[in-house]
């Protein structure tokens, strides 16, 4: 029986893979550089905070740090923990997941949705993510020069799952949590409830009854996007909204307290001066009074 093998990294994959371009080029200015890479079938999935700027527009930086962290450790934790998909980057307040066959997926696709509604459905802290996804070609490889190298995926579902994160719904005035949006051709002729089973509710009595379903796939629809054209959609609204007693900007507020309190913040800027004329290490943590 094999052995199953799991890679956590895009390095790990390259590394231990062979590879379908290896060679050296020129800039035409006598500055060489590698071409080394895998091409693959895979589905990514990018995911970003609703309205990241305006929430920390007035967070200090270390502040704004802890709120970018803790999303990443909810993502984590709650859609990719266990999971066959691999990390490409963060970048800024965005994620970018792969998921592929060579990862590990049977069905690449379901498993990025499945990913998404489970960022979706658990998002306790109201981050309220854009997803987008997208499918096909893309190539695993070597970025940079002598100066830094990281690996990471290239091609076209790549610009299209950004661009997909990118999609405003239809109807603005509809509540919903979040979205997930992915070119039709992707979603094809799967049903919902075959991607997103309904789950079972246990009742105190010890019954099960079926959960509601918060999701709902939308009606096809073409948007123009950027750089790509006209792109036939397929959305999933989940309807459900978490209103947490305490927002994510106030717990990552909160949690930097917390690590002033425990000697382990210590503000390298001058102490803004309260109302009263003290220094005031709320206001240097961004908190309000």
């Amino acid at each position: 029986m094999p052995i199953e093998q799991r890679f956590h990294s895009l390095e790990d994959f390259l590394a231990s893979t062979m590879s379908h371009v290896d060679g050296v080029l020129d800039d035409g200015w006598g500055f060489k550089f590698p071409v080394k890479g895998r091409e693959i079938e895979a589905t990514v999935l990018f995911a970003d905070i609703t309205s990241f700027s305006t929430r920390t527009l007035a967070m200090s930086p270390a502040a704004t740090l802890v709120y970018v962290q803790n999303f990443f450790a909810w993502i984590t934790a709650e859609a990719l923990h266990g999971r066959p998909g691999i990390v490409d980057k963060y970048i800024g307040d965005e994620v970018m997941v792969i998921f592929s066959q060579e990862f590990g997926s049977e069905d690449p696709l379901t498993d990025a949705v499945r990913a998404a509604a489970a960022m979706s459905r658990h998002d306790v802290h109201a981050y309220r993510p854009h997803i987008g996804i997208a499918s096909g070609r893309v190539i695993v490889g070597y970025a940079g020069t002598a100066l830094r190298y990281n690996v990471s995926v290239f091609g076209a579902p790549v610009a299209l799952a950004a661009r997909c994160a990118a999609v405003k719904p239809s109807d603005p005035e509809k509540i919903m949590s979040s979205t997930i949006v992915m070119p039709a051709s992707d979603w094809s002729e799967r049903d919902l409830n075959d991607v997103l089973p309904p789950r079972w509710f246990e009742q105190s009595d010890g019954t099960k009854e079926f959960d509601w379903q918060p999701f709902e796939l939308l009606d096809e629809r073409s948007v123009l996007m950027k750089g790509v054209g006209e792109v036939t959609i397929r959305e999933i609204h989940n309807g459900g909204m978490h209103f947490p007693t305490r927002s994510a900007e106030d717990r990552a507020l909160h949690s930097l307290r917390s690590l002033r309190a425990n000697n382990r913040y210590w503000p390298r800027w001058e102490v803004p001066q309260s109302s009263k004329g003290e220094s005031s290490p709320v206001h240097a943590l961004g908190l309000p009074e």
